[in-house]
């Protein structure tokens, strides 16, 4: 969606898609539109501001969610379960399961460089998009937008957090059996848009965990994944 054509249509199947009836849809339409579109369209408000209210949101109605599930939790294990969904990558992922990209507004050099599927800016408009429904709809719509499509991802038991640092994991094995810190050695390939990273992991030297994902981090974390399994 990278014009000023009439995109009734295209944004009803969003709303729907977010399980939220706009009153002024005009703020969806807001918090679709990158800066980059935004340079190219004269009077257009970028979703940054609505991105930031988003933020906001999201960090107080994950910390509820948080609190009422795992009610047995002290206060550092309920901050990595919010951790484990407030950030970047699981962002992106929910906004690639709704199809958001396709919705979005872009600067046509943004459009042809892949920004539709890119992390950073799929997960701003997530917040964007969720800001948009705080103002729209009230704190209880942005809190059941929250439901419906970030607590599914929300680990169901504080064991499943041992799979989400492997990295962590690893520097303290490697710490237990003696050995040095662990050290990665990153590579990529393809152009910006599209590259991919493979990631080696060694402990004293020795390659013990090997990684492929589409960023840096993702990598680094399947390698640490299968060093610790060596080490354990």
């Amino acid at each position: 969606m990278t014009d000023h054509r009439d995109d009734s249509g295209e944004l009803d199947s969003l709303a729907a898609t977010i399980g939220h009836s706009f009153a002024d849809r005009s703020l969806l339409r807001r918090a679709l539109a990158h800066r980059s579109w935004c340079a190219e369209t004269a009077g257009a408000e970028s979703n940054e501001r609505l991105e930031f209210l988003g933020d906001a949101v999201l960090g107080w109605a994950v910390a509820g969610i948080v609190f009422q599930r795992f009610d047995e939790l002290p206060e550092g294990q309920m901050t990595d379960l919010r951790k484990s969904v407030v950030n970047a990558g699981t962002l992106a992922e929910i906004a690639r399961e709704m199809d958001l990209g396709r919705h979005l507004l872009l600067g046509r050099g943004e459009a042809a460089a892949g920004g539709a599927d890119k992390a950073s800016i799929l997960s701003d408009a997530f917040e964007a998009v969720l800001g948009a429904v705080y103002l729209d709809g009230g704190a209880d719509s942005a809190y059941r937008m929250v439901e419906r499509l970030v607590e599914p991802r929300i680990p169901d038991n504080i064991g499943a957090l041992s799979q989400l640092d492997y990295k962590t994991r690893l520097q303290e094995l490697s710490a237990r059996s003696g050995c040095g810190a662990p050290v990665y050695e990153v590579s990529s390939t393809g152009p910006d848009h599209e590259r991919s990273f493979r990631a080696l992991a060694l402990v004293d030297g020795k390659v013990l965990g090997e990684g492929a994902g589409r960023s840096k981090k993702a990598a680094e974390q399947v390698a640490a994944t299968q060093a610790c399994l060596a080490l354990s």
